[in-house]
């Protein structure tokens, strides 16, 4: 275990994981609460990345969390209102708006492809100078972003169980029965929406600070790794109750980056990481209906051998 996977590399992938879960939950919201597929996820990560280097190259890596949520919120309002004020698809908004935060990630970079903040203080190094013990200094990262998905998992947990929660989640369900209820749809999927992106442009600009870059093609496949670790999670969790649901997904991302991991220390190419991504995805899908296929198929012979045996003349 020692030579194939150290705790370096097992840290590395909870600390990548942790940050991805964020992803992962925002499409939990878009995708599992709302039933509406964003795809505006990609450009919103970028976008949360650009914001969050900016501020952080600004010397504020505090300040730049909550820029990076707000700017995430109004990716999300953008891709609300097309579907709710002017009729768009879902889908149809999602691309509109990831093509069009191209251009706005490009310029919030002073239209340079990347920034650099390496020697800029970020919040992993501030949190890291809390403490000089030696465990502090190595485990702060994974402690950080820890307490901010407990923190992040906790709340979400408050706010579907409030009234605005329980009708975002109506809404999902049914929106003809939240509209006969004097519930606006238009308003529980606009907060839904900005809620799920916030979430993604936390993500971007952790990922920034982490990485100490942000690229204008870093949200490249980022949906395809967040849908991943959701049907991980789903699959898991067999949608028994929202906290434990979201718990799973969280292990779900953590899980994803460990296979990754796994691939990587087999030297797998990083040209077919978006193979692995699908083929996980692919098998995270069809392991609940081959499961209970097998199950049917082994009841199906038992019932089979047991006919038979009732055929048979007694001695």
């Amino acid at each position: 275990m020692n030579g194939f996977l150290t705790v370096g590399i097992l840290q590395t992938a909870l600390e990548i994981g942790l940050i991805y879960s964020l992803i992962a939950l925002s499409l939990f919201i878009s995708f599992s609460v709302l039933n509406i597929c964003d795809l505006s996820t990609d450009g919103c990560y970028t976008l949360g990345s650009a914001v969050g280097a900016a501020w952080t190259i600004a010397g504020h890596p505090l300040l730049a969390i909550p820029c990076s949520m707000g700017a995430g919120i109004c990716s999300g309002f953008v891709t609300a209102l097309l579907q709710t004020q002017f009729g768009v698809q879902s889908i149809l908004a999602g691309i509109i708006v990831n093509t069009g935060l191209y251009t706005v990630n490009l310029a919030v970079m002073g239209f340079s492809s990347n920034l650099s903040i390496f020697g800029t203080p970020t919040v992993f190094s501030l949190f890291k100078e809390l403490s000089e013990a030696s465990w502090w200094q190595t485990w702060s990262r994974l402690i950080l972003l820890l307490c901010i998905v407990v923190l992040v998992c906790v709340f979400l947990t408050w706010f579907f169980g409030t009234r605005l929660g329980l009708s975002i989640r109506a809404t999902g369900d049914s929106p003809a029965m939240v509209r006969a209820s004097s519930i606006n749809p238009a308003l529980t999927i606009t907060v839904g929406l900005c809620l799920s992106n916030s979430l993604t442009g936390l993500a971007g600009s952790l990922i920034a600070q982490y990485n100490k870059t942000s690229d204008i093609n870093l949200g490249t496949g980022i949906v395809t790794i967040a849908l991943a670790s959701l049907v991980i999670g789903e699959t898991i969790s067999r949608k028994r109750g929202m906290t434990r649901r979201m718990v799973c997904v969280v292990l779900g991302s953590c899980l994803y980056r460990l296979i990754v991991s796994i691939a990587l220390r087999l030297n797998v190419p990083t040209e077919a990481f978006k193979l692995v991504s699908a083929v996980i995805v692919c098998i995270a899908i069809v392991a609940p209906a081959a499961k209970e296929k097998a199950v049917f198929l082994i009841d199906k012979q038992m019932r089979i051998r047991t006919r038979r045996k009732g055929r048979r003349p007694s001695c």
